[in-house]
């Protein structure tokens, strides 16, 4: 048996240790000081168990202390999650992208269509000409107006609203007769080497597109017609140390620094498609006829979680998505399911750190033909109005937004076994990291 315990001491403060390092290189101070608390907790336990080894009580406690462990271990092995209730997607609605925060916020400049608008949704007219009034992100007046970095974002932007010049273009008159699997690999290669993190790829779907245009004036109103048959979604990752400073004016930095390199890789993969001999286009921010996040989930590169955003399934919601349709025929990618949803359901951190409280803690709710958790997007766009940054403390507080480490890489397929785990796991970054975040500046009033 102290053999047993020496093992058992050694085989846990390694493990304590490797946590206790991995928190001190990530600078999170509240996880050095509870990993620091748990190894000289762990090593008195086990020194008590070994020294005392010859006395009934402790001996008994010693079995309990090392059954109980075994059968956490070995629970931990198992597979298994509640089957979840099928979605018949032949029913979901299509989102219409004039009712999008962004498409709405540009009706300020346009009269005309704003009059053609709120004469269709009388009910968000008074809301949105509240919103309207509010200074503009990375503008003077809001919370985290810098003069000298509010203007990078705003550059960012520019930069990206000129490229739509580039997301569509001519293809070469003849097609190359192309072995799919081999595109398909050369075309991951390319956003590997131009700084993707991850790529899927998966057949076009009628939700997946927008019903109708809305963020341009030129097209606002026209229906999506897109005849293409395949996406490839391209993921970036968002740099955490920016992201942990939410809702501050670095996370708008690090998206929109993230929005220009995704929108990088997307033009030029759908330029080189284009010069194969087949039709292609690139959907960035600001230029979309998709929505990223179902694209992305279809094509296998992680989930929709309660925050209406992607859950990556290495770096969680902290990354951007670009997307490319092309009728080019690829080989699509098979789903990863790491039951996110799952950890999702029981966590419910975002919801409860949200500033505006526009994340919902209850369950899934009916919209669009389907069941999904719905994020108030009016009071949620109108608090980024007024600190003047997108927020993003939903992916801060987010127990997924970890570096891709050993540990964490470990942690999360400790979390895809079954609800045992997940439980277990939600306790633990309660304690490592905290269950309420404060919000750091004067918590707003949003109308």
């Amino acid at each position: 048996m102290t053999l047993i315990n020496i093992f058992a001491l050694m085989l846990s403060d390694i493990f304590v240790v490797v946590l206790l390092f991995s928190s001190v290189q990530e600078k999170e101070k509240r996880a050095s000081f509870v990993s620091l608390s748990m190894l000289i907790i762990n090593t008195l336990i086990w020194s008590i168990l070994i020294y005392f080894h010859g006395i009934f009580l402790v001996t008994v406690i010693n079995y309990v202390f090392l059954f109980g462990f075994l059968v956490l271990v070995n629970i931990s092995f198992i597979k298994y999650f509640p089957k979840e209730e099928s979605i018949d997607l032949l029913d979901v609605e299509q989102y219409d992208e004039r009712d999008n925060m962004f498409s709405r916020n540009n009706l300020k400049q346009h009269p005309d269509l704003a009059k053609q608008y709120y004469a269709m949704h009388p009910e968000k007219e008074s809301n949105d000409r509240k919103m309207h009034q509010k200074p503009d992100l990375y503008h003077a007046g809001t919370k985290f107006f810098d003069l000298r970095w509010s203007p990078l974002p705003e550059a960012a932007f520019a930069y990206l609203k000129r490229t739509r010049l580039v997301v569509k273009g001519e293809k070469r008159p003849e097609e190359q007769e192309l072995d799919k699997h081999k595109i398909t690999a050369m075309i991951k290669e390319i956003a590997l080497m131009y700084g993707a993190i991850d790529i899927g790829i998966t057949k076009i779907r009628k939700y997946h597109y927008y019903s109708h245009a809305g963020r341009h004036p030129e097209n606002w109103g026209h229906p999506i017609n897109n005849s293409h048959t395949y996406a490839i979604a391209i993921i970036v990752a968002m740099d955490i140390d920016r992201i942990k400073k939410a809702p501050g004016l670095p996370v708008l930095i690090e998206s929109s620094r993230q929005y220009v390199e995704s929108a990088k890789i997307a033009h030029i993969i759908a330029e080189y498609i284009r010069t194969l001999g087949y039709d292609a286009r690139s959907h960035v921010d600001g230029n979309y006829e998709v929505l990223c996040v179902p694209v992305a989930r279809d094509a296998g590169l992680g989930e929709v979680g309660r925050i209406g955003l992607l859950m990556h399934r290495r770096y969680g919601p902290c990354v951007r998505i670009s997307v490319v349709t092309t009728e080019l025929e690829l080989e699509t990618s098979e789903a990863d399911n790491q039951h996110m949803q799952n950890f999702c359901k029981i966590c419910k951190k975002c919801a409860e750190n949200c500033p505006t409280h526009s994340i919902p803690a209850v369950d899934k709710t009916e919209q669009r033909g389907f069941k999904h958790w719905f994020i108030n997007q009016e009071t949620c766009y109108a608090f980024w109005r007024v600190i003047g940054s997108d927020c993003a403390f939903c992916i801060r507080v987010c127990p997924y937004t970890k570096p891709n480490t050993f540990l964490h890489t470990l942690v999360r397929y400790y979390i895809s076994r079954n609800p045992v785990n997940q439980h277990i796991a939600l306790f633990f970054d309660d304690l490592l990291f905290g269950k309420k975040f404060p919000v750091p500046c004067p918590l707003i009033t949003v109308p």
